[in-house]
């Protein structure tokens, strides 16, 4: 059995191949910060611990909606479905060249050679994905693993991304008070807005942001929110991250929206989003420009 035959890892729908162009004008040298380059299927494996098999989502494809968008430069990052094995993203980076950077998954054996090679690709963080794995337990960190390993990224200036639900952990400023690297999280939090703005988690992250060492990601509206687009319930936590460290946020579009389980979204509506996340213009260009130039090294 091939790894596109498992029945454990279902197939999800392709995004919006035709993106349309948004109402807001980005500013020069505006960067996508999160987005994953998956296949070609026929040229390259995907791990059978997999939870989900995508279609091919090429960098030509992606390289067209940020066109589309008026976006510069942007971050890939690996998805999970092909593990610790980075050939995909690094193929993509060394094809998209000097504009993009990366956000790699590694093993705790992985050599400073690697590492070294790995940043010399463009790489400037790793992810530690602890949702979308088999047999989970909410709520748990494998922090002395963790910190083991931001103390072999931290040289480099590298961070680590998690992908993560902040309301799961009540207590995540103590946590990552004293870790290594800047932590980043995606989604907003990725926490259900029904949970609302006072939950534990979500405040220990807007302290965890006011001390400097989270950042977060206005990334995947529809991840979170119980409402269709333009996902107004949203529009809160975005304020209220913004409001604990306008120089802690950053913005990515998630393409190609992997497992989304309700209508596929247009690329150009969730770039529209800013227009009511963002209004002020001053604070567009920290969140879409300076933030990423100063976390990704641009």
């Amino acid at each position: 059995m091939t790894s596109l035959e498992l029945p454990s890892a279902p197939a999800c729908a392709p995004p919006d191949f035709s993106p349309r162009q948004p109402q807001i004008k980005l500013p020069p040298f505006s960067c996508d910060t999160h987005a994953h380059i998956l296949g070609p299927i026929a040229q390259f494996a995907f791990d059978a611990a997999r939870v989900y098999t995508p279609p091919d989502c090429l960098l030509i494809d992606y390289q067209k909606m940020l066109a589309t968008l008026g976006i510069d430069r942007a971050v890939l990052v690996q998805p999970s479905v092909y593990g610790t094995d980075n050939t995909v993203l690094l193929h993509a980076l060394a094809q998209a060249g000097r504009s993009f950077r990366g956000v790699a998954v590694v093993d705790n054996t992985i050599s400073a050679i690697e590492l070294a090679q790995l940043h010399e690709a463009g790489i400037r963080g790793v992810r530690v994905n602890i949702v979308d794995v088999k047999d989970r337990k909410p709520g748990t960190l494998p922090l002395p693993e963790l910190k083991a390993l931001a103390n072999r990224i931290a040289p480099h200036g590298w961070h680590m991304e998690f992908l993560m639900h902040c309301d799961e952990f009540a207590d995540l400023d103590q946590s990552f008070a004293d870790f290594p690297v800047p932590i980043v999280l995606g989604h907003l939090g990725y926490m259900k807005t029904s949970q609302g703005l006072h939950n534990p988690g979500f405040k220990a992250l807007l302290r965890l942001m006011q001390t400097g060492q989270a950042w977060v990601k206005l990334t995947g509206p529809y991840r979170i929110s119980s409402e269709a687009l333009p996902h107004r319930d949203t529009q809160k936590y975005a304020e209220a991250l913004l409001k604990a460290n306008p120089k802690r946020v950053i913005w990515g579009s998630d393409w190609p929206h992997v497992m989304v389980k309700n209508d596929m979204p247009n690329d150009g509506d969730l770039c529209d989003l800013l227009q009511d996340w963002i209004p002020d213009p001053t604070v567009l260009e920290q969140v879409l420009v300076k933030n990423p130039s100063a976390l990704y090294g641009f």
